[in-house]
């Protein structure tokens, strides 16, 4: 490793706890003495995992869905189903069973593909009402960031488009399954065997930022 990249690594390490954006500039003004460059690979760093941690905290908010297994569970039975607002429609090959979740701009289906196989698969879509450039640009850019993953704990992306209104959606593998902690808890698992399944899960998110990185 280069001394450029430890003084890089350095600075970043000690700049990444400060919150407040004015106080962080400030640091890095003080930190850099006067090494314009330097500064501006750090801030650059800082943004993008500024950046990266907004975009897992979207995806773990969009797709948190009860625990129980959302491909066998009957809707008539599944009492604490969403009603969303396009339960029922269909959007090119895909027909909308219900809501799982949702995040800051994106809502996320139980959804069937219907040709060229029969699946079902999660289907996300931008909110209505959202549809914004801006909100767009982001979406497209989680829709591309995840594209790009290739991991066997990450869910695949297997299709994209646009519903007929324009609004952008893509579509992910249907992850089946309970959350981490019941699984855990259930199969009465010893700390060492938490900390291996733990490591997989670290091992899924270090492949996901390598690709913002």
């Amino acid at each position: 490793m280069s001394v450029g990249t430890d003084k890089e690594q350095l600075l970043f390490t000690a700049a990444l706890p400060i919150t407040d954006s004015g106080e962080r500039e400030s640091f890095l003004n003080l930190a850099s003495a006067g090494d314009a460059g330097l500064r501006s690979r750090v801030a650059e760093m800082l943004a993008k995992h500024d950046q990266s941690e907004r975009f897992f905290s979207e995806c773990v908010s969009s797709l948190s869905i009860d625990d129980a297994d959302v491909s066998e569970v009957p809707e008539s039975e599944n009492k604490n189903a969403i009603t969303g607002e396009m339960v029922g429609m269909r959007t090119g090959r895909y027909r909308l069973l219900r809501q799982l979740g949702e995040g800051g701009c994106g809502v996320v289906y139980l959804a069937e593909q219907e040709e060229p196989v029969r699946r079902r698969v999660a289907f996300k879509v931008i909110k209505l009402g959202m549809d914004t450039k801006n909100v767009i640009a982001r979406f497209d850019a989680e829709r591309q960031a995840l594209a790009m993953m290739d991991h066997p704990n990450i869910a695949k992306v297997l299709d994209g488009g646009v519903t007929e209104s324009g609004r952008p959606y893509f579509v992910l593998e249907l992850v089946q399954g309970v959350k981490i902690t019941t699984y855990c808890d259930k199969e009465e698992m010893a700390a060492s065997q938490r900390l291996k399944l733990f490591i997989q899960v670290c091992q899924a998110i270090q492949h996901a930022h390598q690709i913002f990185w």
